[in-house]
């Protein structure tokens, strides 16, 4: 129920956890005010594109006449041939006081389900607020480039058993390497020094050179950091021309990034939290095929810029 003249405060989560979604309300648009945690410059849309695990905070102004409008979310994907939820899922904005709504309610406008510019056009709109009271500290100086493809691959099967492509067993990888879940878990095996858990030779490039746009889009989340979203575009990274473009000025500061279906993004953050931190793509289904990997960030020389120890009540994993 919403009075008409307020301004209401939408905190949104993407709790779909297998599918990025298009949202809308019929008749309003939204202000865009904050994405994971961290305030943008207000960005007026008909409609938001959300990422599983994303946060994003709207202005929801009630200005239009009285009456019952749709909000609605549709599955956003763009991979030829996946078979997909294409329902249209909704609730409904109703406005207070007397007169008789339309029946049934009015719907919004939402963009097709493959509409990849419409996905990617929202989410290249945010700008980071970066006035005097939120400044923008955009890493200038990189010591560490990471250039990581993120893939859909199969395992083969005995007597091609399985569910996926040829009988094979779908898998995925970042730059050709599947994340394989142990029985100790990296974070205690690094704390005390466990060998034959982890590696430490992830590639900062990938092993063999090849087209590496995708097909598919994959919201990739860092644990433990917020990164800059400095870059982004469709087709393969040309690393010539396209750091060009680059916004170093006012990017949006996110923890979740969708990578767009044939395409690329660049990020930057600032390695300033030591621990273990989880970076996987937010499709749950891709998670569990391996498309993760772990930053292990090394103690500081500071007190403060080290690592605490467990709790003494802290469970096994």
């Amino acid at each position: 129920m919403v009075d008409y003249g307020r301004t209401y405060l939408l905190r949104i989560i993407n709790a779909v956890v297998q599918d990025m979604v298009f949202l809308s309300i019929a008749g309003h648009n939204f202000t865009v005010v904050g994405t994971d945690a961290s305030y943008t410059k207000p960005l007026t849309a008909d409609y938001i594109t959300i990422s599983p695990g994303q946060t994003i905070d709207v202005l929801l102004e009630a200005n239009q006449p009285p009456n019952h409008y749709y909000m609605a979310a549709r599955v956003y994907s763009a991979v030829n041939g996946l078979p997909i939820d294409n329902t249209t899922t909704t609730a409904i904005i109703q406005y207070n006081g007397n007169y008789t709504p339309f029946s049934p309610p009015l719907l919004p406008n939402l963009p097709y389900y493959n509409d990849t510019s419409a996905s990617v056009n929202f989410t290249a709109s945010l700008r980071s607020l970066a006035d005097k009271e939120h400044p923008v500290n955009v890493p200038l100086n990189i010591s560490t480039r990471m250039f990581i493809t993120i893939s859909i691959n199969t395992f083969p099967c005995q007597n091609d058993s399985c569910a996926g492509p040829n009988g094979t067993r779908l898998a995925a990888s970042l730059n050709n390497i599947s994340f394989v879940h142990q029985s100790i878990d990296v974070l205690e095996a690094y704390y005390y020094r466990r060998n034959g858990v982890f590696g430490s030779k992830f590639p900062n490039f990938p092993p063999l050179v090849f087209n590496f746009t995708g097909a598919s889009d994959h919201p990739m989340h860092l644990h433990g950091f917020s990164f800059y979203v400095i870059g982004r575009g469709l087709g393969n990274f040309d690393k010539d021309k396209d750091p060009l473009g680059y916004n170093l000025v006012d990017p949006p500061l996110q923890n979740t990034i969708a990578v767009p279906i044939n395409g690329w993004t660049t990020i930057r953050f600032k390695a300033d939290n030591p621990g273990v931190w989880f970076m996987h793509c937010h499709l749950d289904r891709h998670m569990t095929w391996g498309m993760d990997t772990v930053f292990i960030v090394k103690d500081g020389e500071a007190p403060q810029a080290r690592m605490l120890p467990p709790p003494p009540d802290m469970p096994p994993c």
